[in-house]
């Protein structure tokens, strides 16, 4: 491993051309900046500097290592440049994960007013259901819909993401409302997956909790094809709000057994490390719990 004080003390020396003003401007003593490049020629096996009385001189060897020196000493101050612009302000490249049906219906118009606001930022913008690593995809900050588990990631709420048991008038029509949550064994559901296989839904009602087992026409990992059948009067579905609120106020949805939480869930910002924790990541959080509202748009009037 190259010792870069060493480096900057032979080119303070080369530059100055007397090791008393080179020890000046590094702030040491003349016998520390002649004890380090000793250290130096000893470790390349070289003279780098020809000494005498009066006055010193780069060897050839020296001249040529003198070249090497200055460029990786200004790289180095280029890279603590970059670090100390990066932390001044909210810039560089935010790499963002999301789940699919809220990445299209709510983060996306988020992240286009979010980079109106600070331009300087360059937002990468993954979707996927599936879950990522954040660390070993080198996400910066990742929007999740759950209940968090403990783990080494720090999770932010944003907003609740609440959920629903709805039907479409039609559906109502023909085959009635259910009264209990057990009454759902005796209706068509529309299922949530999300790559399980299971049909157990939880309902909670005060200190009560009821769960059953449900079954019906159609299986999807995504809320938004559920949505759509139940509009079309193919089944009940339980649905996050931010994904049904249009069809609820525009009335092509019903709530029902609105006394009953289906189990509810938050949304978060999660990202890997709190402590420096960079401007840009946090803009973007707060920027996000702002846009959102409490309660959130999608909650209102419903």
């Amino acid at each position: 491993m190259h010792d870069l004080t060493a480096m900057a003390v032979f080119a303070a020396v080369a530059e100055a051309m007397s090791f008393s003003q080179a020890a000046d401007r590094l702030g040491l003593s003349k016998s520390a900046v002649s004890k380090q490049l000793a250290r130096l020629e000893e470790r390349l096996g070289a003279r780098l500097v020809n000494r005498t009385t009066r006055q010193i001189s780069l060897t050839e060897v020296g001249q040529t290592y003198y070249g090497y020196c200055a460029r990786i000493l200004a790289e180095a101050e280029a890279a603590d440049q970059a670090v100390a612009q990066l932390q001044d302000g909210p810039r560089g490249r935010l790499k963002v994960n999301a789940p699919m049906s809220f990445g299209t219906m709510h983060l996306a118009p988020a992240v286009a007013a979010f980079m109106c606001a600070y331009p300087e930022v360059t937002v990468d913008l993954e979707l996927t259901d599936s879950f990522v690593d954040l660390i070993e995809q080198g996400v910066d900050v990742a929007i999740r819909i759950t209940q968090m588990a403990d783990s080494s990631l720090i999770a932010r709420k944003l907003a609740p993401s609440r959920a629903q048991l709805l039907a479409s008038p039609s559906y109502i029509a023909a085959h009635g409302q259910p009264q209990h949550p057990q009454d759902l064994k005796q209706h068509r559901m529309l299922i949530y997956t999300n790559a399980s296989e299971t049909a157990l839904l939880s309902f909670t009602r005060g200190d009560e909790t009821v769960q059953v087992g449900v079954d019906g026409p159609l299986r999807s990992n995504n809320g938004e094809i559920l949505r759509d059948a139940a509009i079309a009067g193919r089944g009940l579905v339980i649905d996050p709000t931010f994904i049904t609120y249009k069809a609820i106020r525009a009335g092509t949805l019903v709530p029902l057994l609105t006394d009953w939480v289906p189990q509810d869930r938050n949304i978060h910002a999660v990202y890997p490390h709190r402590k420096h924790l960079s401007p840009k990541v946090r803009a973007f959080i707060d920027f996000l719990a702002n846009h959102f509202g409490d309660p959130p748009y999608w909650d209102e009037g419903i």
